[in-house]
């Protein structure tokens, strides 16, 4: 049996010839709007404002996970690296690379732990704290920003259903 031109024409001479590429829909629209899938949705969001942290503290010399690792030291001095990387959902190996950073900055300064002498403490040094004041206007900003539109109300009640997330989604990990 002989085949016909259609059957041996290669599929890639078929879709070229077919309809054009379908367009990316931008933020906001189709999938990627509101009737996007909403852990999607957080995630496009959080890759939105890390993307417009960096900008904002990059002339500061600051990536978005050293802020990270100086806000929680400031909250939460004496973290050991290993706190920081739970903390900050950062690989350990990650926050110790920061941390060495940071140290080298003199940002922030070891201290053994007062028990376990093998546990390294964190905190902020003098420029460590006047680095984070300064990163920290600038988030703020940010943050005014993201919540421009929205009453206290509303933003409590976005901040109550992050938080409830994080913690009822801990729950689901904690169990065997």
């Amino acid at each position: 049996m002989r085949k016909t031109p259609d059957i041996t024409r290669s599929k890639s001479r078929r879709k070229a010839a077919g309809p054009a590429a379908v367009r990316v829909p931008a933020p906001g629209e189709g999938k990627r709007g509101e009737e996007g899938y909403l852990g999607y949705l957080l995630r496009q969001a959080h890759a939105a404002v890390r993307l417009t942290m960096e900008r904002t503290l990059a002339d500061l010399g600051v990536t978005s996970p050293q802020f990270a690792v100086l806000t929680m030291l400031k909250a939460y001095p004496g973290l050991s690296g290993a706190d920081v990387a739970r903390l900050t959902f950062l690989t350990p190996q990650t926050v110790g690379v920061i941390i060495r950073n940071l140290e080298r900055d003199g940002a922030i300064e070891m201290t053994p732990h007062p028990v376990h002498g093998r546990i390294q403490q964190w905190t902020l040094t003098p420029r460590g704290t006047t680095l984070l004041r300064a990163c920290r206007e600038r988030v703020i900003a940010l943050e005014k920003r993201l919540a421009d539109s929205l009453d206290a109300r509303a933003e409590a009640s976005i901040r109550r259903w992050l938080a409830g997330i994080a913690a009822d989604l801990q729950e689901d990990q904690a169990r065997p």
